[in-house]
């Protein structure tokens, strides 16, 4: 009857929505820069891939072979953690990472004192991150005020979606991490880096294709549709 009816009662999706009070400002703000960026401008898509684990396998992992999948086990033995810096130039693709120990305001700092290193003068730099609380600390709002040619652009809060850096992130892990072996901190890293390089030797930039209202009135549709989910079960 399932397959008959096309019914598949064992899937699921996990959704949240943002209760930011500035939510629409916010999401009219960044996509603007996303589809229509100034001119002279840098837009940089900031965040941090936080405790990124060295994960070696117990036994070797198995290729691929006809008609046999990959093979590896689901066991492992953890070297340490690193935290990456990443951001993503949202007009060229191209990547700025730095990987650190720790991830305070401290290591932020010194993220933002190497992008700074990078950028050419005379152009605004449009930063686009998320409200971590390390992002707003008074050190770091004190370098950015001594500059004022950087604006800083807050996602909403539970929205980290709008932040095209994690899309990167995403292929980061997918195509080297999540089936990478790294017997220790020092080779994960390295591994990191190459990526990065790599990336940037023919760096393509995400292509951002919703606006804002179309944003808008799709998250509207869901919390009509989920509100009267609720009202039929109550």
């Amino acid at each position: 009857m399932w397959v008959a009816f096309g019914l598949q009662p064992h899937r699921s999706q996990t959704f949240k929505l943002s209760n930011d009070p500035l939510f629409v400002d916010k999401v009219r703000d960044i996509v603007g820069l996303y589809l229509s960026p100034p001119n002279r401008a840098l837009v940089l898509s900031i965040d941090e891939k936080s405790q990124i684990q060295a994960l070696d396998r117990e036994q070797p992992v198995l290729p691929m072979m006809p008609g046999v999948p990959e093979r590896r086990t689901h066991n492992y033995v953890r070297h340490g953690t690193t935290s990456l810096f990443a951001a993503l130039d949202v007009a060229s693709g191209f990547v700025i990472g730095k990987c650190y120990k720790r991830h305070r305001a401290a290591e932020f700092l010194n993220f933002l004192k190497e992008i700074d290193a990078r950028v050419p003068e005379g152009i605004a730099v449009h930063i686009v991150m998320d409200n971590y609380a390390t992002h707003k600390t008074f050190k770091i709002k004190a370098w950015l005020a001594r500059r004022p040619h950087y604006h800083v652009h807050f996602t909403p809060t539970s929205a980290s979606w709008i932040n095209q850096v994690e899309r990167w992130f995403a292929e980061l892990t997918r195509k080297r991490l999540r089936r990478g072996v790294h017997t220790s901190v020092r080779k994960l890293e390295a591994d990191i880096h190459t990526f990065i390089d790599r990336h940037n030797e023919n760096p393509k930039p995400f292509k951002w294709v919703k606006s804002a209202d179309q944003i808008l009135a799709s998250v509207k549709r869901f919390c009509q549709k989920t509100q009267q989910t609720l009202g039929r079960e109550l």
